[in-house]
């Protein structure tokens, strides 16, 4: 799939009070759990850099974790603000797409 082709969000907004629903350009929409997100963090903090292995343990991340806000990156991604105090990473549109077999 082609960049032009790749699937962006056209709305990004809140599904309940932990949850983040995001509409896609083509028509989907994706319900991603909190605590999943959370938990698929890329950020070097959570993903060890040089070896690709997750270093955020499960356990460390409390049940009730949610968005506290959710910022625009230019106009290829997102950051989330997380009520764990987690703030540094950032979801591509395509990262959030591959998430969605999980969501």
């Amino acid at each position: 799939m082609s960049e032009a082709e790749s699937p962006r969000p056209i709305e990004i907004t809140r599904a309940n009070q932990h949850d983040i629903k995001v509409i896609w350009n083509n028509g989907a929409e994706t319900i991603f759990p909190a605590r999943m997100l959370r938990l698929a963090c890329p950020c070097a903090e959570c993903i060890d850099e040089m070896s690709g292995r997750k270093r955020l343990r499960e356990e460390a991340v409390p049940k009730d974790v949610h968005p506290l806000s959710i910022s625009p990156v230019g106009r290829y991604a997102i950051q989330i603000q997380w009520s764990d105090g987690h703030q540094t990473g950032i979801y591509t549109w395509e990262r959030l797409y591959q998430l969605t077999r999980m969501a």
